[in-house]
């Protein structure tokens, strides 16, 4: 009796734990989802319910004109190549003596330096030479008329001395436009006068009393000897980037700013542009002509330009709202009230990041920018069904 007892007792308490693990199991099932309402779709359109939320997943902004902005980009000074004559040497000799210093303003015409040259000594010579042979063939033309008019000689040696004459008149005209090419004079004194071939201020000399000079020296990489230049305008050389091409054109009028003259902005007009675009940098090579009357700015001095994008029409939105499907452009248009509608579009990439929308949206509508692909996936699990 009493081990059966025992064994009674035994099965209640084993039937006991085990309703209290089926309780503890119970109480700790988490609760069962409450399953979300579906969005309506019909056609290209989505709505979903006031509950959803799977709304906060989704982000709008209204696509803007982005009216008029300012952009800035770097550049540098440099001399208005326009208005710059680097000077070299077109003979070869020793430097005499040097009539121009830097700092100097000097005219059209005037001596920069004085060249002891043979070459030039041969030159006048020569020009002296073809002016004696020409008087000497003008005088044996005359002598030769007056003797076939007396009968003496015939005529074929008068049409020999004008064809000597012409020879000689052809040699002194030669002679004296090389002259006039190296500025000489009439005397021969070896002395090649180097002269500077615009007005305007040396801003550079690199040469020095006794110096040999040669023409072989006119070669990309050397120094010119004189740098000659109208500092009163200079040009500034911008690097654009890619994104800018289209938006800025000759003719544009920029402001520019130097670190080294405060915040003093100057007006600049851009007068050049580019055909190419650097590979490397992937910019864009421009070119302002700015006004320095009173010469603050420097050549080579670094400047920031200011370009003033102006407004376009065309309303623009972030890269990120525009989904490529196949090979057309959507967006998802935010109507309010729960709604979006995908749209087709036309857009073009343009500066800052953002689509330029040809068409299929206005200004001011918002478009989704956030969750765009969310919705993609909605109206494609409903074409699959």
């Amino acid at each position: 009796m009493a081990t059966m007892k025992n064994h009674q007792d035994v099965l209640r308490s084993l039937a006991g734990i085990a309703l209290l693990a089926a309780v503890l199991t119970a109480c700790n099932k988490p609760p069962e989802e409450v399953p979300q309402p579906l969005p309506v779709i019909d056609g290209d359109r989505i709505t979903f319910p006031r509950d959803s939320k799977r709304v906060a997943l989704l982000k709008s902004v209204a696509a803007d004109a982005y009216f008029a902005t300012t952009t800035t980009v770097p550049g540098r000074l440099t001399w208005n190549e326009s208005r710059t004559s680097r000077v070299f040497s077109p003979v070869a000799g020793r430097v005499v003596s040097l009539p121009a210093a830097p700092g100097q303003t000097v005219k059209a015409g005037q001596t920069l330096a004085s060249i002891s040259s043979p070459e030039m000594g041969q030159s006048q010579a020569e020009g002296r030479r073809a002016q004696t042979d020409l008087a000497l063939a003008q005088r044996s033309l005359a002598r030769s008329r007056e003797l076939f008019g007396a009968g003496v000689i015939a005529e074929k040696d008068v049409h020999t001395a004008e064809a000597d004459t012409s020879r000689a008149e052809a040699e002194r005209d030669r002679t004296v436009a090389r002259q006039k090419l190296y500025g000489g004079g009439t005397a021969v004194d070896q002395q090649f006068r180097l002269a500077s071939p615009i007005a305007g201020v040396i801003v550079e000399r690199n040469i020095n009393p006794g110096q040999e000079v040669r023409p072989d020296q006119a070669q990309p990489g050397n120094p010119p000897l004189f740098v000659v230049t109208d500092p009163r305008q200079l040009w500034a050389q911008l690097e654009l980037p890619d994104t800018l091409l289209g938006a800025v054109a000759p003719g544009m009028d920029i402001v520019l700013r130097a670190s080294g003259v405060g915040d003093e902005r100057f007006p600049a007009k851009i007068e050049f542009i580019s055909d190419a675009i650097d590979p490397a940098s992937r910019t864009i090579k421009a070119r302002a002509v700015v006004a320095n009357p009173d010469r603050r700015l420097k050549s080579e001095m670094y400047v920031s330009a200011e370009l003033l994008m102006l407004p376009d029409p065309a309303p623009k939105v972030p890269a990120a709202a525009v989904l490529l499907i196949g090979d057309k452009q959507y967006v998802f248009v935010d109507d309010g009230d729960m709604n979006y509608e995908r749209r087709q579009v036309k857009a073009d990439e343009t500066r800052l990041g953002l689509m330029r929308l040809r068409e299929g949206v206005k200004a001011g509508e918002k478009v989704v920018v956030e969750g765009g692909l969310l919705l993609q996936q909605l109206l494609s699990s409903r074409t699959r069904q």
